[in-house]
């Protein structure tokens, strides 16, 4: 069987869905790999580099999904916008695409890859299940997104993060208030401390509280009472309105405080729900800087904009990056090559895609399959919206 990658399509994409360290592994599998030239420049991985593990390149995009009998994406239908529609039109009937496809958001975009007749498996949807860990690409790119975050914030902050001891003086060191400690949360919570910052954190969830300590971080406790705070799948779970007002009066007090503040809530498929106010923005020190990392799903913050700068009236400064992985392309690209790859070596056998709709992992990100959209979850939406 033939696995195809293709140059991502989506704007100021620069990862590729397979780095050639990756290719080895597929080989052993009797998986042979067609790349479109010039898929993995941006991210660092010449053409060569893949012709040296035995990867052919194709001279158009078209070739590759002529060819393939599996496209691997980074950002597949759905995930791609408007730049992505003419990848549609290219499926065919029992080929299959693996990526990211926003599924949960476009379910439309869903229904006609079905209807294409092409099999689809979202990277969203993997389970967060022991045996599926190292194909968990949210989480890999949640790393990276929290890891920029923290930079891009000590880069645009007018004072240093760390405490200094220095003959001019003593410089205190920064205050860093991270909301949500999943992966990215704990990511941005490590690198602000090494960094030298003082970190406090919020999470809905208690029984965060032991990670948060762990990396040197003061848990903020809120009393509050919650529903349940994730899904079946260990993904966060919309609460009320009514929660979040009540949260957001609670943390003002802390949010004034901080010299920054990294907002990582989004809950998939939905808005992101507003955590950081105009009033708290107000109340914070000229020169505070914002990061809100769920700015792709409308932001955290109420004064977010997408992949712009923002300058409150106080002198906050709000930014609302859309695609942080995309801004470290090799290693977002390593990573997600791991994942990707060992999402397919699993739905192979023989070397060719054996899909088993018992086993977890496969049913949970089978998208659709035989024409039809049948991942639960998006035909639900589907149904909703007709």
């Amino acid at each position: 069987m033939i696995v195809g990658v293709p140059r991502e399509a989506f704007p100021g994409e620069r990862r590729v869905a397979l780095v050639p360290a990756a290719l080895p592994a597929l080989a052993g599998a009797s998986l042979e790999v067609l790349i479109e030239a010039g898929a993995g420049t941006e991210a660092g991985f010449p053409d060569r580099a893949y012709t040296e593990k035995g990867a052919r390149i194709a001279a158009s995009r078209a070739d590759v999904f002529a060819e393939a009998g599996v496209v691997l994406q980074v950002r597949g239908p759905g995930a791609a916008g408007e730049a992505g529609r003419a990848d549609l039109a290219a499926l065919r009937d029992g080929q299959a695409v693996i990526g990211f496809s926003e599924p949960l958001g476009e379910p439309a975009v869903a229904r006609e890859v079905a209807e294409r007749g092409a099999t689809a498996l979202s990277m969203e949807l993997i389970p967060r299940i022991t045996r599926a860990q190292s194909m968990d690409a949210l989480s890999s790119m949640a790393t990276i997104a929290g890891y920029k975050a923290v930079l891009l914030a000590a880069s645009a902050l007018p004072r240093m993060f760390p405490m200094m001891m220095t003959a001019a003086g003593t410089i205190t060191p920064a205050r860093v208030f991270i909301i949500g400690a999943g992966v990215a949360g704990l990511q941005a919570i490590a690198s602000a401390r090494r960094l030298g910052a003082r970190v406090e954190a919020y999470d809905v969830r208690p029984a965060v509280k032991e990670q948060v300590e762990s990396l040197g971080a003061n848990f903020v406790e809120l009393p509050l009472e919650t529903g349940a705070a994730e899904d079946a799948g260990g993904y966060a779970k919309a609460q009320d309105e009514s929660f979040y007002r009540r949260q957001r009066e609670t943390m003002t007090r802390v949010v004034a405080a901080s010299d920054v503040v990294v907002t990582t809530a989004l809950v998939p498929g939905k808005t992101a729900p507003v955590l950081v106010t105009k009033e708290m923005v107000a109340g914070m020190a000229p020169g505070s800087v914002v990061v809100d990392l769920a700015a792709e799903r409308g932001g955290n913050c109420a004064l977010t904009k997408g992949d712009e700068e923002v300058v409150s009236d106080n002198g906050v400064t709000v930014l609302g990056p859309t695609n942080l992985p995309s801004t470290v392309p090799y290693h977002a690209s390593q990573m997600y090559a791991k994942n990707i790859t060992t999402l397919l070596l699993h739905l192979t056998k023989d070397g060719a895609l054996a899909l088993d709709t018992e086993d977890e992992i496969t049913a949970g990100t089978l998208v659709s399959q035989g024409g039809q959209v049948v991942h639960p979850r998006v035909r639900e939406l589907l149904e909703a919206s007709a």
